[in-house]
């Protein structure tokens, strides 16, 4: 790490700038607003500092994004943000990973959550600690449920951004033709199971459920049993040499999904979650999983009223809660002091209330600075719609254990594609239990072979 102590301090003045809105006072032709004089009385503008942003954003989030960009490089003179998509968080990290210790690596980029144990391993990153530290930032007043997941050791490596939970969608109308109360939407897998039969009965053109084989989903799932992903505390007091759930635990979503393919009121998307939300907002399935980011696109789009509720769980199991979806920012290293600092200016920027506000109510996203649920357009927002206020509550009454902290590893991504397959299987008719050991004892072997190779 580059003397961040002395770059922080030469940075104050950055700051100050962009906190005043870079005014100066009259007649003071020592203060600097992004310009100079020349010997010859004329101004010479300063170049700001460039900062290359690389993120995964689509849609409404790099809309978004886009937007608060802008806001901030015209809020002062010193230092211009170039927000660059490099597609899906895969794709970026590829592309990351080809450049990494080049000048062709940006200053710093967004990576998903999974990534985390595979961005603090590369020795490429500046753990955000340094900076949270020799500036004196107070991380404290983040979301406690976000920094439960990007806090290891009471250590940042990286700056929490867009966060997100599953949430459930469901279609209001649908459920009041069947004769369900809409205002009183499943709670339990067994509940889904009933109303998805009701509403076949009511329109047999309508399926009941859909559930994305998505590795997150079922991660999301577990966890909401209280079951963990990896042992040894889903990696959080030492490296997982194994699974960490239990059988009971694993089949009960395989045996949950399996019993509404047989009734014939499960709706099989696979794993394309666009052709799943596209067949929810056509009236062809009434309810379904997907990420509380989804909410603004669905409610928005829907034809009817949309609900959204907790994520569902076992009725002989208490509902623990989710854990953390979504992506942080991630500082890069061997970049010169000043782009580092008005990087970290920047990250700073991003966690402010009026900043968050803006993100969740145009997006869905969680706001990681809670203080952001009190500014006006928020408080509209939830009025206007309401279900964007579930998603918040749902984070907000999540129990913290290892459980919902989340698992930490290197082959979390390749985990994912596991369950995934397995999922796919068990929805087309394949038997549970070679489903499920396969997954199983190709999950495990997973691990293993990123302790071998992390030992070499």
């Amino acid at each position: 790490m580059k003397k961040i102590m002395m770059f922080l301090a030469l940075g104050l003045v950055l700051l100050l700038a962009a906190c005043a809105g870079g005014e100066a006072t009259a007649g003071d032709s020592s203060t600097k607003t992004g310009s100079e004089k020349s010997e010859s009385g004329s101004e010479e503008k300063n170049e700001p500092q460039v900062v290359t942003f690389w993120h995964s954003m689509g849609g409404a989030g790099q809309e978004a994004l886009d937007g608060i960009v802008a806001d901030f490089n015209s809020s002062q003179e010193e230092i211009q943000v170039n927000a660059e998509y490099q597609g899906t968080y895969d794709e970026s990290l590829t592309k990351f990973n080809a450049v990494a210790g080049t000048d062709s690596a940006p200053t710093m980029i967004q990576t998903f959550e999974i990534g985390t144990m595979s961005m603090i391993n590369s020795g490429n990153i500046v753990p955000i600690q340094e900076l949270i530290d020799a500036d004196g930032y107070d991380m404290s007043g983040l979301e406690e449920n976000i920094i439960n997941y990007y806090s290891l050791d009471g250590k940042f490596y990286s700056m929490p951004f867009n966060s997100s939970t599953p949430v459930m969608y469901y279609n209001k109308d649908a459920f009041e033709a069947a004769g369900l109360d809409p205002e009183a939407p499943p709670a339990t897998y067994e509940e889904v199971e009933a109303a998805g039969k009701a509403i076949v009965e009511n329109n047999s053109e309508m399926k009941g459920f859909a559930l994305q084989a998505y590795g997150w989903l079922w991660e999301q799932l577990l966890a909401n049993q209280g079951a963990l992903l990896l042992n040894n505390d889903n990696g959080r007091s030492d490296t997982p040499t194994e699974i960490g759930w239990t059988e009971e635990e694993g089949k009960s979503i395989f045996e949950w999904v399996k019993r509404m393919v047989d009734d014939g009121t499960f709706a099989n998307y696979g794993t394309n979650g666009d052709n799943m939300v596209a067949g929810f907002l056509a009236g062809d399935v009434a309810m379904f999983l997907q990420s509380s980011a989804s909410a603004r696109n669905v409610i928005d789009n829907a034809p009817f009223e949309v609900g959204i509720a907790f994520l569902p769980h076992p009725e002989n199991k208490e509902r623990e809660g989710v854990v953390i979806g979504g992506a942080s920012l991630w500082m890069i290293d061997e970049k010169p002091e000043a782009e580092t600092k008005a990087a970290w200016e920047f990250m700073k920027y991003l966690q402010t209330p009026e900043v968050q506000a803006k993100w969740h109510v145009g997006t869905g996203y969680f706001a990681i600075n809670p203080d952001a649920y009190e500014q006006q357009t928020v408080i509209d927002a939830h009025a206007e719609k309401p279900q964007l206020k579930v998603t918040v509550e749902q984070l907000q009454a999540t129990k913290s254990s290892f459980a919902t902290q989340g698992a930490l590893m290197d082959m979390l991504p390749q985990g994912r594609k596991v369950m995934e397959t397995a999922l796919e299987s068990v929805y087309n008719g394949g038997d549970i239990d070679e489903a499920y050991n396969t997954a199983v004892d190709q999950f495990n072997k997973a691990i293993e072979q990123a302790n071998k190779a992390r030992a070499n």
